[in-house]
């Protein structure tokens, strides 16, 4: 944990240090992944959420600074957010900060996360994104190449509890493995990425 007198009230950040984000930066850059929009991981993400039955579904590549939501499902009538005190609401978009979300945890840990309620969770209660975007579980899984560079996750969150269980933790790593395939294949038969 650090300390950031930046954040109001001195707010303790518990994202966790990430030793190997300046190689999977270099390793994102190789694959051409890491901030382009591509539609294959956009129906990628669509896929995920269907087969979840989440709202919203994330392919995100974490580099050194930020997340960058590659493949993004939105649902097409956003759940209520939490209105800020100077009557705007926050909107998800394709970057967040690497100190906001769950996804920078799996990369360090190099394992899937089910949070089903994150209320439950001290170290991840407190996270930026349950306050800004009222999101209440999350379940993802690390994008782990043959290299063994961890490239970044595949995610569904939602704004209500959920009970992922071990079907929901078999889906997501499953996911992940299948799309790192998908990655690797296209990187060895010289295509663009998807």
């Amino acid at each position: 944990m650090r300390y950031d007198p930046s954040r109001p009230a001195g707010r303790l950040l518990l994202t966790p240090e990430d030793k190997e984000a300046p190689a999977r930066a270099r390793r994102l850059g190789q694959l051409g992944l890491g901030d382009l929009v591509d539609p294959a991981l956009d129906a990628y993400a669509d896929q995920l959420a269907e087969l979840t039955g989440a709202p919203y579904a994330m392919v995100n590549f974490v580099d050194e600074q930020r997340q960058f939501f590659a493949g993004l499902h939105l649902p097409e009538v956003a759940p209520a957010v939490v209105v800020k005190a100077d009557g705007s609401t926050p909107v998800l978009g394709r970057e967040l900060a690497r100190d906001h979300g769950f996804c920078p945890h799996v990369v360090v840990r190099r394992k899937a996360l089910v949070l089903e309620d994150v209320c439950d969770y001290p170290r991840f209660a407190g996270n930026p994104v349950v306050d800004e975007f009222g999101i209440r579980s999350y379940l993802g899984a690390p994008l782990i190449d043959s290299t063994g560079m961890v490239l970044g996750t595949v995610c569904v969150v939602d704004v209500e509890p959920r009970p992922w269980g071990r079907p929901g933790l078999e889906t997501i790593k499953s996911s992940a493995a299948e799309l790192v395939a998908r990655l690797e294949r296209r990187e060895a038969d010289g295509l663009p990425v998807l």
